[in-house]
């Protein structure tokens, strides 16, 4: 019989422990496969948050490490800058990327650090138990916010891609989603251009995806899909902010 399907070898057997729902799981299959189709799960090395990916380093069957809370990027910078032909990548959260970590986000992409990051934009702080994110919505209930976000007393959601890209050392940055099977395979392709670009030595590359927290979002997995759509990517648009041709 035709094998028509096989998981990657740069995932470990290990189950994910995410809630039901959760799109993490699909991000980590992407990043896997993007790995072991460029030739890289020998030659790369991840580097994990403090967040729900925690234990990301039990799944990719790549070299990892952990880094305190936000400090990924700081980490990935002296994994890179030792191992100059390695593929480095963070995988974060929109708690340690875009609050306790922004200042290691945006000064490593100041700098041009020459690896990748993968962002997971779900709008909320999943492992600690839904509290307003800098990425929480106009409106979104959370924890903290159990009226909703206010703009008044919190400010407006912070765009990261937007953000980075008006950083001139920062050369490949796109924002996608894993809504549906069309959005998962773009951001496939996405994962891998920031991968390619990387071992290019071109620069700084990063990868948000949105992403679903059907827990902490109070809805069901199905829910969960159509709030992104119909409310995520309306002020999360899609689309690339920078490519290494505009640098």
């Amino acid at each position: 019989m035709a094998v028509v399907f096989e998981k990657t070898k740069a995932l470990t057997d290990k189950p994910f422990h995410y809630c039901p729902g959760c799109t993490h799981g699909i991000i980590h299959r992407l990043v896997a496969e993007v790995l072991e189709e460029l030739n890289l799960i020998d030659n790369a090395i991840g580097v994990a948050p403090v967040g729900c990916s925690v234990f990301a380093y039990d799944y990719f069957n790549c070299d990892m490490h952990e880094a305190a809370h936000g400090r990924a990027p700081a980490v990935a910078t002296g994994i890179k800058r030792v191992h100059k032909d390695s593929a480095v990548f963070t995988y974060q959260g929109d708690g340690d990327l875009a609050s306790i970590g922004t200042a290691e986000i945006v000064h490593a992409a100041m700098r041009g650090e020459k690896f990748t990051t993968i962002f997971v934009n779900n709008a909320i702080y999943g492992m600690t138990g839904g509290q307003m994110a800098p990425t929480t919505l106009i409106g979104q209930k959370a924890t903290t916010a159990p009226l909703g976000r206010v703009e008044d007393h919190a400010g407006l959601p912070l765009k990261v891609s937007e953000m980075l890209a008006t950083i001139p050392k920062a050369v490949y940055v796109e924002r996608v989603s894993v809504h549906d099977v069309k959005h998962i395979n773009q951001s496939k392709k996405a994962i891998k251009k920031a991968f390619q670009y990387q071992m290019e030595g071109k620069g700084f590359t990063l990868v948000e995806v949105l992403s679903t927290c059907p827990t902490n979002w109070g809805k069901t997995p199905v829910e969960s899909l159509k709030w992104l759509q119909e409310s995520m990517m309306p002020y999360f648009p899609l689309g690339n902010f920078r490519t290494p041709e505009e640098v």
